[in-house]
């Protein structure tokens, strides 16, 4: 018996000091998937508890196909996207680089930007923009270190969908860091 079955076992049996392991040892990978997703700090706050209840809730439904962790953070990806779509937010459409590219470089005054903040900062900034399939794929590869495979069972992506989002949203963070850069040297 692996540590998670040996903890889903406690936690179904009724052992609350054991779902507080499970919410402390997944805490960070729930608040990544809402956190890059939701803008709102109560929303986030509020979605990440109700992640956990529905954990909670269905986890004498696990069936341990995946690993914990990936479970978990499909039942916070769904979450998040029922959350957006509750919100009359578009998911589903993936503006053209064109419009990314405007919204990357509008920053006025690039040169004071980056005495306020540093790179990691304005980094952050471009993925914020992103659009929320960008931004799932690419903080459960880079923070949570989960695989293809795993990011497509999270987020319901084909494992090729996965990689396009996650090239995309690279290339796109990248050029315009470039770009920002490049208006910076310009002033």
């Amino acid at each position: 018996m692996t540590d998670d079955q040996a903890l889903v076992s406690r936690i179904t049996k009724g052992d609350m000091q054991a779902f507080r392991l499970l919410i402390k040892q997944h805490e960070r990978l729930v608040s990544h998937m809402i956190g890059r997703l939701i803008d709102n700090a109560e929303d986030r706050e509020e979605l990440c508890q109700d992640v956990f209840l529905k954990v909670h809730e269905k986890l004498s439904e696990f069936n341990f196909q995946s690993r914990l962790s990936t479970w978990i953070a499909t039942i916070a990806y769904r979450h998040a996207v029922n959350h957006i779509r509750k919100k009359k937010i578009k998911v589903s459409d993936i503006p053209d680089e064109e419009s990314f590219t405007s919204h990357f470089v509008s920053i006025d005054n690039p040169e004071e930007q980056l005495e306020d903040e540093d790179m990691n900062e304005l980094v952050l900034r471009f993925i914020s923009w992103l659009p929320v399939q960008y931004k799932a794929v690419l903080t459960l590869y880079h923070l949570d270190g989960m695989s293809y495979p795993e990011i497509g069972i999270a987020t319901g992506m084909p494992e090729g969908t996965v990689k396009n989002y996650l090239f995309r949203a690279r290339a796109l963070v990248k050029e315009n860091v470039k770009k920002y850069l490049g208006k910076e040297e310009w002033l």
